[in-house]
């Protein structure tokens, strides 16, 4: 029964049908196989949950010709997982929330996708070494949006009166108090992986967001994005991006390459794709990448669609660097590694073998609107938003960090420490300053709907780079040695020969012991010192886009908008005050004159 639903339920989403449509189709089918009340009840429960995956599933079957995804077992398996959700209206217990769990989200990844680390190709990433840790990290942010104490702070009821709802930075806002909710959503998130985990199942959102108010951008594919926006705003997969090219032969025209994304063939049914892009964050924990071109302009057709693919279709295949969590778990324990240990976004090259691409996954396909999509999309500045509130978060954990090293060193009360652990809070008041600002000082757009504030977004943008900088390098200096005077391993702390010398030599201020110092230490390491450290460091240094670029916008927005001109015109007013015989103002040649 449950296979003929999944067939079912294939040839509606094919067709368009609508949902009503198929639950009305599926009790039919099950009452005429004489299931009893309760059996039928089941069946639509597991409809209610497919209608939720299904738009993922189904393009994951059919891109590799088969139905791996919608098999009776995983039919039965997803009614079980949720059982409390059902169809509204029917008799089960209603839930208006069919947002993946944790326990979806994990199992999900098991669905044969191409993912090579160390020349071997990943069986399943949410069991691998590599990236089991990390893809529970990110199971977490599914399970907090199910947990009834955060209901208010990360989900909203979605405005189409489907009665469902929907993290809150997925939908479109319409003020200042919808715009800031929405913030503050992006951080009570951030806040379950203490801000190291950037590419997070809401980041993607920033775009995604954008659907509800300027769906009309993507001309004849518009139906496409409004059809991805109900579907991320219910279920809410989990989606990549993927928009710098491969850094090869930079120094030639882009149209000519070899290697960047391009359409190698049109069909009836979409596009066949090949190329590559870096760097593919996270995205070997992902559903969807998000494809598109940044910083640079085509003149050729072949470059310029702006598409989704599923992680798992075939011909994607993810190359990926070195995984810290890996290295962590051969080399030390959490204790020795907290951070690299389970929150690893790893990087990796994003190849398309002559991937096949549907029509209903293209959004843009010509020169002329990919080469405007940063600007005319407006996910730029929520994406600004996300980030600047992603890092202020992490900037709180890590200056908790610093107040308690130097504490636990015995210095916080000297005043060269003092200044340091100031200036760093300084800067964490800044970011938490401009996500505000962003916030609060909404842009009007389309319709009723609003933007972040632009300026702040790109105050925060030039500056963010140098300020995580000058956060880690306030720390090493003030720190120093302490950072690196530690035992290799937990291990260490078990060997009755070493014990008595930690215990005595490496122990904290005012009677801390050595379990706790190291214990602290290492976390700090981890932050700030390790090859993860160092890796963040890069991430938060090109987070959005090259160094000299990001002050390059903050130039050109000011002339667009005409800042500049009122920043001279006020020194002009200035300069017209006085000459070489003196002031020109007359309050002021009064003055003289009366004087």
């Amino acid at each position: 029964m449950l296979n003929l639903l999944c067939i079912n339920t294939l040839q509606f989403v094919e067709h368009n049908i609508s949902y009503q449509a198929i639950v009305t189709e599926s009790r039919s089918s099950a009452q005429d196989r004489g299931l009893d009340a309760g059996s039928v009840s089941h069946v639509l429960r597991a409809v209610a949950i497919s209608m939720q995956v299904v738009h993922c599933a189904f393009h994951s079957a059919r891109l590799r010709h088969d139905c791996i995804w919608l098999t009776k077992h995983s039919f039965e398996e997803e009614c079980l997982k949720n059982d409390s959700i059902c169809l509204p209206g029917s008799d089960a217990q209603a839930s208006d929330i069919v947002i993946y769990t944790g326990d979806e989200y994990l199992v999900s990844l098991n669905d044969d996708r191409e993912v090579w680390l160390n020349g071997e190709r990943v069986k399943n990433v949410a069991h691998h070494p590599a990236f089991r840790n990390s893809a529970r990290m990110i199971a977490r942010f599914y399970d907090a949006i199910h947990d009834e104490s955060r209901r208010e702070i990360l989900t909203i009821p979605m405005d189409d009166g489907s009665g469902f709802r929907c993290h809150r930075f997925f939908q479109a806002p319409r003020s200042a108090e919808e715009q800031l909710a929405a913030r503050d959503a992006i951080a009570e998130t951030a806040r379950l992986n203490y801000g190291w985990m950037g590419r997070t199942p809401d980041f993607k959102a920033a775009w995604i967001g954008t659907f509800g108010a300027n769906r009309e951008l993507y001309g004849e594919f518009q139906h496409n994005a409004q059809r991805w926006y109900d579907l991320t705003r219910k279920r809410l997969p989990f989606i990549n991006h993927a928009v710098v090219n491969p850094p090869v032969d930079r120094h030639k025209d882009p149209n000519h390459s070899d290697v960047f994304v391009h359409v190698d063939e049109e069909t009836d049914g979409g596009l066949i794709i090949s190329g590559a892009k870096v760097v593919a964050t996270g995205a070997a924990l992902t559903h969807y990448t998000f494809v598109a071109h940044y910083n640079v302009v085509y003149r050729d057709k072949k470059f310029s669609p702006v598409f989704m693919v599923p992680t798992n279709a075939k011909g994607v295949k993810l190359i990926c660097r070195q995984s810290y969590e890996l290295n962590a778990s051969r080399t030390g324990t959490p204790f020795d590694h907290p951070l690299s240990s389970r929150m690893d976004e790893n990087d990796s090259i994003l190849v398309f073998d002559r991937v096949f691409v549907p029509w209903e996954d293209v959004f843009m396909y010509g020169v002329e609107q990919s080469n405007r999509f940063v600007e005319h999309s407006g996910f730029f500045g929520r994406t600004l938003m996300h980030g600047c509130t992603r890092l202020a978060v992490k900037f709180d954990f890590i200056c908790g960090l610093f107040i308690k090293a130097v504490e636990m060193t015995g210095t916080s009360q000297f005043q060269g420490v003092q200044g340091a652990v100031g200036e760093a809070i300084a800067l964490r008041h800044m970011l938490w300053g401009l996500s505000d600002s962003m916030a609060w000082r909404v842009e009007p757009w389309k319709g009723d709907f609003v933007l972040p504030d632009t300026e702040s977004a790109l105050a925060y943008r030039a500056l963010a780079a140098d300020s995580y900088s000058r956060l880690i390098n306030l720390i090493r200096k003030t720190v120093a040695s302490s950072l690196i005077y530690l035992p290799a391993h937990a291990d260490d702390f078990r060997q009755a020969d070493e014990r008595s010398y930690l215990d005595r030599y490496v122990r904290g201020a005012d009677g801390v012991d050595a379990v706790e110092r190291v214990k602290l230490m290492k976390l700090l390491w981890d932050a700030t010192g390790s090859e993860f450290a160092s890796r963040h460091e890069l991430y938060e240094i090109n987070y959005s886009g090259s160094y000299e670029k990001s002050r390059l916008d903050t130039l050109n927005v000011a002339r667009g908008s005409g800042r500049t001109e009122k920043m001279t015109a006020f020194v002009d007013q200035c300069l017209n005050e006085y000459d070489l015989d003196g002031w020109r103002a007359f309050d002021l040649r009064h003055a003289t004159a009366t004087g």
